[in-house]
C-alpha cells in the first residue's frame, strides 16, 4: 500500500504532493514501483495534529482520486474517518476505505462502508491524534487491542459489513510508546487468530528514528526495510509504505523467506 498524504503537514512528506499535479504524478510512480493499492489522504494524523474540516479535506483528496481511479489498475484507498469523506471517496472511484479509528469516531461510518459494500481497514488506536501520545498505558497491550478489534469487527458486522472485508491495522505509533511498538511488532501473529487480512504500517515512523539515534525522517529507510521485513515474517498481509520501490523489493524476498518456512 503506497501512502500518498495530499496534505501540508504529514510527518514524513507533508507539502510535497499537496498539489493536484504532483499528488497525481506521485500516484502513477507508485503503481510503476509496484504497488498494488495506492492510499490518499487529506488530513495529517501525526502525534499533536489537529482535525482537519470537512470541506477541505473533501477539496484536497477528491479530486485526485477522481483522476487516478480511472486511469490505474490497482484499487484507490480513502484513508479518513469522516463517513462523509468516504462517501465522495467511493463517489469518485475509490474502493476501499482506511479508517483509522477502527469505525469509532464517525458513528455513520460502518453504514457508509456497508452500503458500498467495500473493504475496510480497522486499526486500533488510543485517543485521538491530538492527544494519543501524551501518555499511553495498557495493562496487557496485546489482548487490550485484541479485544478493541473484537469490537470494532462486531461493530462492522451488526452495521452490515461481511466478515470477508474487513482488514486489521495495529496501529504502529497510535496511542503507543516506544516499547509498545516493538512489542507489537514481535508478536504480530497474535492478530492473525482473528483471522483477518493485517496490516502494519512503520514507515519512517519515529520509533525508527529513536533506534537510529534520533535519525532524521529521511534517514529511516533502513530501518523501515527491517521493521517492514519482520512484520511480513510474522504475519502482516499488507505493508503500508512511502518508498514503493524499496519496500517492493522487502516484501518480495520476505514473502519468499515466508512460503519456505512454511514449506
Amino acid at each position: 500500500m503506497g501512502i500518498l498524504n495530499v496534505t501540508p503537514d504529514s510527518f514524513s512528506d507533508g507539502g510535497r504532493y499537496f498539489d493536484k499535479a504532483s499528488a497525481i504524478r506521485r500516484a502513477y510512480e507508485m503503481v510503476e514501483e509496484g504497488a498494488d493499492i495506492i492510499d490518499v489522504g487529506g488530513e495529517s494524523t501525526r502525534p499533536g495534529s489537529e482535525p482537519v474540516p470537512l470541506q477541505e479535506e473533501i477539496d484536497r483528496t477528491i479530486p485526485v482520486i477522481e483522476e487516478i481511479s480511472k486511469k490505474i489498475k490497482v484499487p484507490v484507498s480513502i484513508d479518513t474517518y469522516k463517513a462523509e469523506v468516504a462517501r465522495r471517496a467511493l463517489d469518485a472511484g475509490a474502493s476501499i476505505v482506511n479508517d483509522i479509528s477502527g469505525l469509532r469516531f464517525d458513528p455513520e461510518m460502518p453504514k457508509v462502508v456497508s452500503q458500498y459494500k467495500v473493504p475496510v481497514v480497522i486499526m486500533h488506536i488510543k485517543g485521538t491524534p491530538k492527544d494519543m501520545q501524551a501518555n499511553p498505558i495498557y495493562e496487557a497491550l496485546i489482548p487490550e487491542i485484541t479485544d478493541y478489534f473484537r469490537e470494532s469487527i462486531r461493530l462492522a458486522v451488526e452495521s452490515g459489513i461481511t466478515e470477508d472485508k474487513i482488514i486489521i491495522d495495529p496501529g504502529i505509533g497510535f496511542g503507543k510508546t516506544f516499547d509498545h511498538n516493538l512489542e507489537i511488532i514481535k508478536n504480530l501473529r497474535e492478530f492473525t487468530l482473528l483471522e483477518k487480512p493485517l496490516l502494519v504500517g512503520v514507515s519512517r515512523k519515529a520509533f525508527i528514528g529513536k533506534i537510529l539515534g534520533d535519525a532524521p525522517v529521511s534517514e529511516r529507510l533502513e530501518g523501515s526495510e527491517a521493521a517492514a521485513a519482520i512484520s511480513i515474517l510474522n504475519g502482516a498481509n499488507i505493508i503500508r509504505v512511502h518508498d514503493v520501490k524499496e519496500m517492493k523489493k522487502v516484501a518480495l524476498v520476505a514473502d519468499a523467506i515466508k512460503r519456505m518456512s512454511v514449506n
